[in-house]
């Protein structure tokens, strides 16, 4: 079975939920870079307040930031789920330095689909519970059902920051479909099914 995983897709295409389902069937380290990200800024770490300009514009945090910062976490880990890295041609190429990966999988969404599920988003303040208005709403209007905490919209959510980030994805990450498709490695899944369909396809793109 595959232990080095790269997964590409639009953002609001399903690749935190998929990373995290497949690193708990599968034993695998499930690193993301937007959760790490998040982490520093909330930390106020020097790399947070580098990268937190970035993420509210939902511009990419600069290479050389990325880079640096996944390459000690892959060095502890022999079977891994990269999440939001690499997003670039120079981030992958960056990475087949440090090490090989097994299969590059790319989850597809429509741009109207990835504005829709994005911008309907929403997340506890308290506990980080996620929560979709059109599938997955919470019971009571702006409360989580987990703790009780304030519903909020991420700024990075809001529709303007988000067709930003899709035609940035275009621009900058869909080139990496053509890099890995150019090794062999690139493997298609329609992100538009229902997730546990989703997770089904990956698997068996796996050999599971």
């Amino acid at each position: 079975m595959f232990k080095r995983i790269v997964l590409l897709g639009p953002p609001g295409a399903g690749k935190g939920t998929q990373a995290k389902l497949l690193a708990a069937k599968n034993g695998l380290a499930h690193l993301s870079t937007g959760d790490i990200l998040r982490d520093e800024v909330a930390r106020d770490t020097e790399l947070g307040r580098k990268a937190k300009g970035y993420m509210n514009r939902g511009d990419l945090v600069p290479d050389g930031l990325i880079i640096d910062m996944i390459k000690g976490r892959l060095a502890e880990k022999s079977g891994f789920i990269l999440d939001g890295f690499p997003r670039t041609v120079t981030q992958a190429e960056a990475l087949e330095k440090i090490l090989s990966i097994d299969v590059a999988i790319n989850i597809t969404l429509s741009r109207e689909e990835v504005i829709s599920r994005l911008s309907s988003r929403r997340v506890c303040r308290k506990c980080g519970k996620i929560y979709n208005l059109l599938y997955n709403p919470p019971k009571n209007e702006g409360v989580c059902d987990a703790c009780g905490g304030e519903i909020f919209q991420r700024d990075d959510d809001k529709r303007e920051v988000i067709e930003n980030r899709y035609d940035v994805y275009m621009e900058a990450t869909a080139p990496l479909i053509d890099f890995y498709e150019e090794r062999g490695l690139l493997k298609d899944v329609d992100g538009s099914q229902p997730t546990e369909k989703v997770s089904e396809d990956i698997l068996a793109v796996l050999g599971r």
